[in-house]
């Protein structure tokens, strides 16, 4: 089986950011993607927030973050990830080219565009119906269309679409819109655009491409036809985790499916860290997501190389007296301090373990409870015991 350090699962921002800050940590990277590098930056026309460039199209800022990382010589894949297994602690990526073991795992698949569930979604995508106002506005040059959402994308792509098409109703459920002041601002003042306040779509309906709305009024319950050439549907995102499973999930989900993580990026299972906009957090944006990789990327390399030190003080000696203690526990805090003191000024040798920050290696060795001292010979536990005092130390010495 193929064996590498650090797996990044996806090529987006965070991915990438990742790749960057890996690389250069020495790291052997590899980059899992299915599909062009930059995410959905890749379906935004303007990107006007990134820190230090006033514009840049999503697509082209998404070329630049992929040759920053292949600057720093991070391998690329083109491959999908069909599931990720848990097997004696090590970290194995499914993918539809074989197996990859991995010392740690990065999961930055990010998020999709939802779903409306209407009749006539499904039917007509691709024949009026889209996602992405980038790749379709141009085939509705001169035609009235509708977008459906409130927030920021929604509005920010109307203004868009008004390029393109001679009118723009933004079809909304609430009676105002959820974007930021400055794109409702924008948008109010572009005559080709037309709220549509406090409606949803009950059915996209065409002979063979779209031709109408059937909506509803959610505070009358009325019904209404809207004759539109297209409808552009932005109304929110769920992320990108159908590879880990349905049940029996290795990582704590929110609702919905955002991945819970710590300010490390750490996830649930040891060694598998999330960062942008898959992750359970207040914003998602371009700059959030690279700043998510970055911290996740030197997570994992701390991690990896606790993991590298510890086979090596644990497993390659023939013989070694581990005390285990928790660093948020003060008990054995103060006994691990004592401990130290007995081994300096005896000359025995102790290897001291943080078993909170190193769970998995107490795991490995079977050890249930704190603090615990055991000897271990060749890699395997020949002695163990649960100290209470320092005296419990120097009597399993001896």
């Amino acid at each position: 089986m193929e064996k590498r350090e650090l797996v990044i699962i996806g090529a987006g921002p965070a991915g990438l950011a990742a790749a960057v800050y890996g690389r250069r940590a020495g790291l052997d990277t590899l980059i899992l993607e299915n599909g062009l590098p930059g995410g959905q930056i890749n379906i935004t026309d303007e990107v006007e927030n990134w820190p230090g460039t006033i514009h840049a199209s999503g697509m082209e800022l998404g070329e630049a973050f992929r040759r920053h990382a292949e600057h720093f010589k991070a391998e690329f894949r083109s491959c999908t990830v069909t599931g990720i297994s848990l097997k004696d602690g090590n970290k194995i990526v499914l993918t539809d080219k074989g197996e990859i073991e991995a010392e740690a795992v990065i999961l930055a698949t990010g998020a999709r565009f939802r779903k409306l569930g209407c009749p006539g979604e499904a039917e007509f995508t691709g024949a009026g119906v889209s996602y992405c106002a980038v790749c379709d506005a141009a085939f509705f040059e001169g035609e009235t269309i509708a977008v459906v959402g409130g927030g920021n994308v929604a509005v920010e792509e109307a203004g868009y679409l008004t390029k393109f098409a001679e009118k723009v109703y933004i079809v909304h459920r609430r009676s105002e819109w959820r974007a930021d002041r400055s794109a409702i601002e924008q948008a109010l003042a572009n005559p080709k655009i037309v709220p549509v306040w406090d409606s949803v779509v009950e059915a996209i309906e065409g002979d063979g491409v779209v031709e109408k709305l059937v909506l509803k009024n959610v505070k009358t319950g009325a019904l209404s036809e809207l004759p539109v050439a297209g409808c552009f549907i932005f109304v929110g995102t769920e992320p990108n985790v159908s590879y880990l499973g349905e049940e029996n999930r290795i990582v704590k989900q929110a609702k919905g499916g955002w991945i819970i993580t710590n300010d490390r990026m750490e996830t649930s299972a040891e060694g598998i860290f999330a960062a942008g906009d898959i992750r359970d957090k207040y914003l998602r944006q371009v700059v959030t997501a690279a700043g998510d990789g970055a911290v996740a990327a030197m997570a994992a390399y701390a991690y990896i190389s606790g993991q590298l030190y510890l086979r090596s003080v644990l497993f390659g000696p023939e013989e070694v007296t581990a005390l285990f203690t928790s660093s948020i526990d003060r008990a054995q805090i103060a006994l691990q301090v004592q401990a130290e003191k007995f081994m300096a000024e005896s000359g025995r040798k102790i290897t001291f373990v943080d078993a909170y920050k190193n769970g998995r290696a107490a795991e490995k060795l079977g050890i249930t409870a704190l603090p615990a001292i055991v000897e271990i010979k060749k890699g395997v536990i020949t002695r163990s015991a649960s100290p209470g005092s320092i005296e419990d130390i120097k009597k399993f010495i001896g």
